[in-house]
């Protein structure tokens, strides 16, 4: 008992640090740019000065939408870790990201697709319906009896190679503005962050936030296995599809406004679960901070290194991550 208090209090003292981390990076973020505006500088200017227009309308959205995709995209890979019992399953790896932006590479190319009406919209849903779409080809395929680690690895290889090679058609067959937008896409990128954006973001990724933090005490059950958590009254099946739609909203809305960024669904969670351990009432608000705290601090680097231009801050994240899940497989072979 005094060691579950013990442990709670741990717990709770990594959120709080993480909340505080994420509120400092916050700070340092809105500070830090091609202009050099700090708050103190900007409060002793009036309200229609432009560069207020710059910090408010430019600066603080993108700083939002970095902190709410990486809480999507960390929340989505501890899920997934936890679904599939597997350390290494990640959005990225196993194709989910990659079928959500081909479905938005069909919607830049073929925008006639969605009504009007859609157009705020419209890559939203094509991002969810790809996404969707691949995990339930996962989630079909982790049914067999013979699946395993490496055959998953390899079934996200597959998946990655053949999406891969239709949007190396779609970039073939588009004109060059549709060409430059999907290969900022493919890189990551949260340049494009306004209000409307940031608007659109939390609209589906805060429900499914809430959604899947009430759903942790069903996720450590499922960590028992399938047959011992259905003797413990859980409907497998069914708590199993919420999860995955679940994650597609996730990273279908991630990919739909800030492209492919790789790996922070697979290394936050995996540093998180170091610290806390599989207990995911714990571990997914934790990895939700980490995420947005790991983002935002690689897009700060991303456009201030060398600023006045930007690196997609996708490529920042696959240097951190790449090297991280090497040594994952080393260590697991």
């Amino acid at each position: 008992m005094q060691n579950n208090r013990h442990y709670s209090n741990s717990h709770r003292s990594l959120l709080w640090g993480l909340t505080c981390f994420l509120l400092a990076l916050i700070l340092l973020s809105a500070n830090c740019g091609a202009l050099n505006l700090s708050i103190t500088h900007l409060m002793n200017m009036p309200l229609d000065d432009p560069l207020w227009n710059i910090w408010l309308n430019i600066r603080m959205p993108r700083i939002i939408l970095a902190v709410v995709v990486g809480m999507a995209l960390a929340s989505s890979g501890a899920v997934m870790q936890g679904l599939f019992r597997n350390p290494l399953a990640d959005s990225g790896l196993l194709g989910i990201s990659s079928g959500a932006a081909l479905m938005v590479g069909l919607s830049i190319l073929f925008p006639a697709i969605f009504p009007p009406i859609m157009m705020l919209y419209g890559k939203m849903v094509a991002a969810f319906v790809g996404s969707l779409l691949i995990c339930l080809l996962i989630y079909i395929y982790s049914l067999n009896s013979q699946c395993n680690l490496a055959k998953m690895v390899l079934l996200g290889v597959a998946i990655n190679a053949i999406i891969g090679a239709i949007m190396g058609c779609l970039s073939y067959i588009g004109d060059e503005v549709q060409l430059r937008q999907i290969s900022l896409w493919s890189m990551g990128n949260l340049g494009k962050g306004s209000w409307d954006l940031v608007f659109v973001a939390v609209s589906f990724i805060a429900p499914a936030l809430f959604a899947v933090f009430k759903l942790s005490h069903h996720l450590n059950i499922l960590q028992l296995g399938d047959e011992d958590a259905h003797y413990l009254g859980i409907n497998v099946q069914r708590i199993k599809r919420y999860l995955l739609l679940l994650c597609a909203v996730l990273i279908g809305t991630s990919v739909a406004v800030s492209g492919i960024i790789a790996f922070v669904g697979l290394v936050v969670p995996h540093m998180i679960r170091l610290k806390v351990g599989a207990n995911h009432r714990w571990l997914l608000p934790a990895s939700a901070l980490g995420g947005a705290c790991l983002l935002l601090l690689a897009d700060t680097f991303a456009r201030t290194l060398v600023a006045p231009t930007e690196i997609p801050v996708g490529l920042f994240t696959s240097l951190i991550g790449g090297p991280y899940f090497l040594w994952l497989i080393l260590k697991h072979k």
